[in-house]
């Protein structure tokens, strides 16, 4: 194998808020092929989400349950990559996975030690991404495994008109719920109202959502799907029935807050109504991706589960892409393509 034209973004120093170019360093430098170890394998990389998630990775180490990028290292991120050589006979040269890698062109992964899946055939790189990706997974095991939906329950989803949120404001919809999204402007209200078909939404830039919880909840909220975190959540804490389930997924209103995150009070409530909040990864679901990813696809090929998907060119452009994120910009899963080859299905 000849050497390879690697290229990698470093994370140089910590941000502050939003990620700025002076967060990182771009290198460009020949990689000679490396010799694997029984169970490694050389990935070429084809996309990348933008996770809200990898803001947090950032942050200085502290944090035991997630892991904390070193500086001077290359920034972390779930990828769509193709085997380019392998010493694990589980993943042969030219495979089509899905797995953890580094915002680079090349990675050396142990397939034993990091979250690796194949990518069916029949999807693309981009589809493992976005239709049946991480975010997919994400909503379909948070709803279904921690929210434990019944029909004619209430359902109100944060950040509805992002990635996860509309996933899990479908998936509701399709389990019979009554599903309130929160999204900020029109637009995307109008998304969720005229493509998800939910039942009500709130825009949290031109209305009050404590007001309009109430008004649209008189009996309680009996699952939050919570994105965002902050004033939000305390929200709904004070507004959930009984025996209701708040389902924790992200926080993104305090990833790049220059304080500490909000103080969530009045959690006695909790207890008298016997709440449950709970937190959950999709990971921790993985030995069932295979069964939800072929369940997402029926339902979108049946046009119950509408997706979007906002793709990007470029590996040059993902620390820009990322803050798409958070100023509201993208329209759909966000994904970072840096391969002519990522919509390829097999």
């Amino acid at each position: 194998m000849q050497p390879m034209r690697n290229r990698q973004w470093i994370l140089e120093r910590r941000p502050n808020g939003l990620t700025v170019p002076d967060d990182f360093s771009f290198r460009e430098e020949d990689l000679q092929p490396p010799t694997l170890a029984e169970g490694e394998i050389l990935i070429r990389n084809m996309a990348f989400i933008c996770a809200p998630t990898i803001r947090n990775w950032m942050e200085p180490p502290g944090n035991s349950l997630y892991p904390s990028i070193p500086l001077g290292s290359p920034v972390r991120g779930p990828c769509a990559a193709r085997v380019i050589a392998s010493a694990d006979p589980n993943f042969p040269v030219g495979s089509r996975v899905c797995t953890f890698s580094n915002w680079q062109d090349y990675d050396v992964i142990s397939a034993a030690n990091v979250l690796v899946r194949t990518i069916p055939d029949g999807h693309s790189f981009i589809d493992a991404l976005g239709p049946v990706g991480m975010n997919a997974l994400t909503a379909y095991f948070g709803l279904l495994e921690v929210g434990q939906p019944n029909k004619g329950e209430t359902l109100l989803v944060s950040g509805a008109a992002g990635s996860v949120g509309l996933n899990v404001a479908q998936i509701g919809k399709i389990n019979g719920c009554r599903v309130i999204g929160i999204a900020g402007g029109k637009d995307k209200c109008d998304l969720l109202l005229d493509k998800a078909g939910i039942d009500a939404c709130i825009d949290y830039k031109s209305e009050n959502i404590a007001e309009r919880i109430a008004a649209l909840c008189p009996d309680g909220i009996d699952i939050f799907f919570d994105n965002v975190g902050g004033a939000g959540l305390q929200t709904a804490i004070d507004n959930m029935a009984k025996f209701g389930r708040i389902v924790l997924c992200g926080q993104i209103s305090g990833y790049n807050a220059d304080e500490g995150e909000e103080k969530i009070g009045n959690l006695m409530r909790l207890i008298y109504g016997g709440i449950r909040m709970q937190g959950f990864l999709a990971s921790m679901y993985a030995d069932r991706f295979p069964q939800a990813m072929k369940q997402l696809a029926q339902w979108i090929d049946e046009g119950k589960l509408y997706h979007r998907e906002d793709v990007r060119m470029g590996l040059e452009n993902l620390p820009t892409t990322l803050n798409a994120l958070f100023d509201g910009s993208n329209q759909g899963t966000l994904i970072v393509q840096v391969s002519d080859e990522a919509n390829e299905t097999a």
